[in-house]
């Protein structure tokens, strides 16, 4: 018999507390039934392999009589949220077009010396370096149909589509063999960034400032779902995709990526433990808003989706005109 394919998220009702369910064709089913104790997403990663093996059997024995999905609000899959830990310049295009859109080189180099330098510097980090990573804050991370809300300070808030990794077991010094077995599932991340805050002007040499060019409130909506690992054979063969009010913006594969998820699971267990809820974001394919020439504004629709995990749509408001 084949195992029935299955995703879990987190689901509430007006007036009721958010609860755990699995999505099996469309329909909701409360794991609670099966798990009593885990009343959270996170209480379930606490022990994925037993929660998994259970979960199976629940989605292998559900005969059409949950709820449609539809009928529940969808929050980020893992609640309460754990640490996110994020990959700058992880895809090869993304790179390039960012250092030409950026100027970022050789001063007076044409558009192609700019694309030449920015190549042979990524495949020369791909080869011999190491992953650039980051940290977010959790309080940052919404739901995949909440509303974004584009924050007064700051301007030019970007896009920026990830694959993103959800860790299922306590992880430390792991290679990059066994770095997927920490793996619970994949997930959709949508990493915003305000550009022009990126920058200190005022400490140059502090370089990059991402703790406020990326933490704002609703800048990480994720979901709609956490597909178990199981269900994705290639995490490195999925097409991701973002539509901007029904345009095409981003459109790639994760087979661009400089360092893959074991990669970055390794390199990051070097440094520090990984808990169970982490979300390990992977970088952004090329198409970013730097790019395009055009940046987030109120009414904005953004749809993302990356293969077989399920599709955010997320409006866009302008803290500047709330109340």
């Amino acid at each position: 018999m084949s195992e029935t394919r299955f995703a879990l998220g987190t689901f509430s009702e007006e007036g009721q507390s958010p609860f755990p369910g699995i999505v099996v064709d469309g329909r909701v089913y409360d794991t609670r039934t099966t798990l009593p104790h885990a009343v959270t997403v996170s209480a379930l990663l606490d022990d994925w392999d037993t929660s998994l093996e259970r979960l199976q059997h629940l989605a292998d024995r559900v005969a059409g009589d949950g709820r449609p999905v539809g009928e529940f609000h969808v929050s980020a899959p893992v609640q309460p949220p754990g640490q996110i830990f994020a990959a700058g310049a992880n895809y090869r295009e993304h790179i390039i077009q960012i250092t030409v859109a950026h100027r970022i080189g050789t001063p007076g180099a044409t558009e192609a010396e700019l694309r030449e330098q920015a190549a042979r510097e990524t495949d020369e980090r791909a080869a011999h370096g190491d992953p650039y990573v980051w940290v977010g804050v959790p309080a940052a991370i919404s739901g995949p149909y909440d509303e974004v809300i584009l924050p007064a300070v700051g301007d030019n808030h970007d896009w920026e589509l990830e694959l993103g990794v959800i860790i299922g077991r306590r992880t430390r010094d792991v290679s990059v063999e066994q770095a997927l077995d920490a793996v619970a599932g994949y997930t959709v991340c949508n990493d915003l960034t305000t550009r022009t805050l990126v920058g200190r002007n005022d400490i140059p040499m502090m370089g990059t400032d991402w703790m406020r060019a990326k933490n704002s409130p609703t800048f990480y909506p994720t979901g709609p779902y956490l597909t178990p690992a199981k269900f994705v054979p290639d995490p490195l063969d999925l097409e991701i995709t973002l539509r901007l009010n029904g345009t095409i913006m981003q459109k790639g594969s994760t087979s661009d990526m400089l360092f893959g998820p074991a990669q970055l699971i390794s390199y990051i267990s070097s440094y520090t433990t990984l808990q169970p809820g982490d979300m390990v974001i992977t970088g952004s394919p090329a198409g970013n808003g730097s790019h395009h020439g055009r940046f987030l504004r109120s009414g904005d629709v953004m749809e993302a989706e990356i293969t077989g995990l399920g599709t955010q749509r997320t409006l866009c408001r302008s803290a500047r005109t709330e109340g």
